[in-house]
């Protein structure tokens, strides 16, 4: 197939393409940094500069759209939440725009989302059939998701990608820890009871090429792994599994005040499950926390 990509370049892009390469696809990835492409993806990969470069005659079989300025790198100032929501909800409408008159329609579309969808919702379970939460971050996730489904509109099936926090050894919220865990400064969110909803990246990516194949795959679907933990939990672990203590806690209002309203991603949380991927007997190759970790980051 011929996909194309937005966001590519990101962490979770660079595994997919590495991926999607070694099956033998065709790919074009959009970036407003289109020089970095080849680079960051692999010296095969085409590159998009605008998305008005996708002229109507040419022929992409499948687009997966990942596309979003990083949520909880600065401040969500009001110039910063418009940066934020043009990053994923009007570029998701104008590649929908895109789809709507290309000759050659895709199969499918798999548009990136956030277990950010379901907003804080203490210890209740959720998966796909709840509704969506309150807040700044569950608002950009509902339009983003409402907007990717406009290419429903010209028969292409749309995947909403609900991804939990992806655990990588090549960046992402496990890299931004590590310093201070290493240390033996690691320290729970507040009363750490908030719940943590995570995903390895070797099976989000797996999800994604199942996804890709299936037919049939369509709606939104939970990127996360079968057993979520609480903040303490979480953090807990991590020191174990890099064999430091975790002695201490950052307390709420700290992080408030550093942090402004972005500290509602660290403070609250969702506990999500991917029943609609176990559904589809998706195995998972880490469902549980410490095997994760362990993977990730021990070596050999």
């Amino acid at each position: 197939m011929h996909i194309l990509i937005t966001g590519g370049t990101g962490l979770i892009g660079r595994q997919l393409c590495k991926a999607l390469l070694a099956e033998g696809h065709e790919l074009t990835v959009f970036s407003r940094n289109p020089a970095s492409v080849r680079g960051k993806c692999g010296a095969a990969v085409h590159a998009l500069a605008s998305l008005t470069e996708w002229q109507p005659g040419q022929a992409f079989d499948a687009v997966i759209n990942l596309a979003g300025e990083p949520i909880v790198d600065k401040r969500w100032t009001a110039e910063y939440k418009q940066a934020l929501w043009d990053s994923r909800v009007t570029l998701t409408g104008e590649l929908v725009r895109r789809i709507a008159v290309a000759k050659h329609k895709p199969a499918i579309l798999l548009s990136g989302s956030a277990v950010g969808y379901y907003g804080n919702r203490g210890d209740a379970v959720l998966d796909e059939t709840a509704s969506a939460g309150k807040g700044f971050a569950a608002e950009l996730c509902s339009a983003w998701e409402d907007a990717a489904r406009g290419a429903e509109n010209s028969g292409v099936r749309v995947c909403l990608l609900r991804t939990a926090p992806v655990l990588s050894n090549d960046g992402g919220m496990l890299r931004k820890m590590l310093p201070a865990f290493k240390l033996g400064l690691g320290a729970r969110l507040g009363d750490g009871k908030q719940w943590m909803s995570w995903i390895h990246m070797a099976d989000y990516v797996a999800m994604a090429l199942g996804l890709l194949r299936d037919p049939h795959a369509a709606g939104p679907y939970n990127m996360a792994a079968p057993r979520p933990v609480t903040n303490a939990v979480f953090t807990a672990t991590l020191a174990a599994v890099l064999h430091r203590p975790a002695l201490f806690a950052a307390p709420a209002a700290l992080l408030k005040l550093a942090m402004g309203e972005r500290a509602s991603l660290l403070l609250e949380g969702q506990r999500v499950l991917p029943m609609r991927m176990e559904a589809a007997h998706y195995r998972f190759a880490h469902p549980g926390l410490t095997d994760a970790l362990h993977d990730l980051l021990e070596p050999g």
